[in-house]
């Protein structure tokens, strides 16, 4: 009878001790992986859903993010992208672990507006539309410190490969949002610095611009504005930047951007071909860098020369580029009404207005429904306060409901729903 206990007691010390192994592998494989997967975790736990879909008002779902980590850009600019296919690997291999769903940046037809303005009490405003389709957005917030600034941007999720009809749910979705900071559509940082990306519809083909000057790295659409964000504190500072890379274009499409201090410095750089034409523009590696700062931008018209502030749409401003073609400069009545509602009578040149929600009314102005440009709708408006480092959101025109307008602030890092 001893012996049987005997037995047991030896036998209930090898099943502890296997159980006890085994927990601690799989502890031990648990803080692995956690250790490996630290920052994606914490980003993926942080995706939130801020705002339901509407489908009746064409109204996508609005999630926040936190981003933990420097998601691998500093690796990013070294390595670089020619292309949305290399930037996908990129993403694959570092990002994702070589998880990621389906991820992919089609063709787009997208509107939008901007403009840069002071409110009374002197703060410097960077307005934005985003025109689009119907679509999920995630308000992306990024702190990867090392010498990197903390922005605020918005996303497309239609661009990481979300559905835009479906809520973005399950675990391979959201790993595959870990995506977002590379493809940011307009920002603020905490130096005040602004940027966004506008389509261009440059040449009869609607070529994308892709340099190839083998001295320079290379980057695409939305990472050249992702690092404008993480590095850029000035205008200068970003235009010295931009000038180190060869820009290719994503989404088989043509953008120029605009760009916006705390100074009350901006700039609108757009990429064109010396002496070319919209009629003849249809090759993106023939392209140049032209930057034209709110200081010394006469030659683009007595209107610009005479303004402090700027503004800008979806037709490239470079003088002659449409010679017998003003017709296809897209968005230009949207352009003149931006100037007309901020110096209507000519004695408003240095762009002055009440306040970010006078800014607002303007965005609601020239909001795609106003101007029934086809089924789209504008996605987001947005006014960032560059003096203030705030952000004043709003999704799909929805102006007068609370509950679609957010305020953002990168000092305190709140983030508050209207109503």
């Amino acid at each position: 009878m001893e012996e049987v206990k005997t037995k047991k007691r030896i036998w209930l010390r090898v099943l502890c001790i296997v159980l006890a192994s085994i927990i601690f592998l799989l502890a031990a494989a648990g803080i692995t992986v956690y250790c490996v997967w630290a920052n994606e975790i914490n980003t993926v736990a942080s995706f939130t859903k801020i705002r339901e879909r509407n489908d009746a008002h064409k109204d996508g779902a609005v999630y926040r993010m936190d981003v933990s980590g420097g998601f691998y850009f500093d690796e990013f600019l070294k390595e670089g992208a020619s292309n949305d296919k290399e930037l996908i690997s990129f993403i694959t291999r570092n990002v994702t672990k070589g998880l990621l769903g389906n991820m992919g940046i089609g063709e787009t037809d997208i509107g939008c507006s901007s403009f840069t303005a002071v409110t009374e009490s002197g703060d410097r405003l960077f307005a934005r539309n985003y025109d689009f389709d119907k679509t999920n957005v995630c308000l992306t917030i990024c702190d990867p410190g090392n010498g990197r600034h903390k922005s605020f941007s918005t996303v497309d999720l239609n661009f990481v490969g979300m559905d835009p009809e479906e809520d973005v749910e399950g675990l391979m979705n959201k790993i595959t949002c870990l995506a977002a900071p590379f493809t940011p559509l307009d920002g603020i940082n905490d130096a005040g610095l602004s940027c966004g990306i506008y389509m261009s519809y440059q040449g009869t083909e609607n070529a994308a611009t892709d340099e190839r000057n083998a001295e320079k790295g290379n980057i695409t659409s939305t990472t050249m504005l992702r690092m404008v964000l993480d590095y850029a504190s000035t205008v200068e500072e970003a235009v010295d930047l931009i000038k180190k890379y060869n820009l290719h274009d994503s989404a088989n499409t043509s953008f120029h951007y605009m760009i916006a201090d705390a100074t009350g410095k901006s700039a609108i750089l757009e990429w064109v071909p010396v002496g070319g034409t919209d009629a003849t523009d249809n090759d993106g590696t023939a392209r140049n860098l032209k930057v034209y700062y709110n200081d010394d931008d006469a030659i683009l018209g007595e209107r610009e020369k005479n303004c402090e502030f700027q503004w800008i749409t979806n037709f490239i401003l470079t003088p002659h580029y449409y010679d017998g073609l003003e017709e296809e400069m897209h968005g230009k009545d949207r352009y003149d009404d931006i100037y007309s509602l901020i110096n209507k009578d000519g004695t408003n040149s240095a762009g002055v207005i009440k306040d970010e929600q006078a800014a607002m009314d303007i965005l609601a102005y020239v909001g795609r429904r106003n101007y029934k440009e086809g089924d789209g709708v504008t996605v987001h408006s947005v006014v960032y306060n560059l003096t203030q480092k705030t952000a004043f959101w709003v999704a799909n025109e929805n102006y007068g409901d609370k509950s679609a307008c957010f305020e953002y602030s990168l000092k305190t890092g709140e983030l508050k729903q209207l109503g």
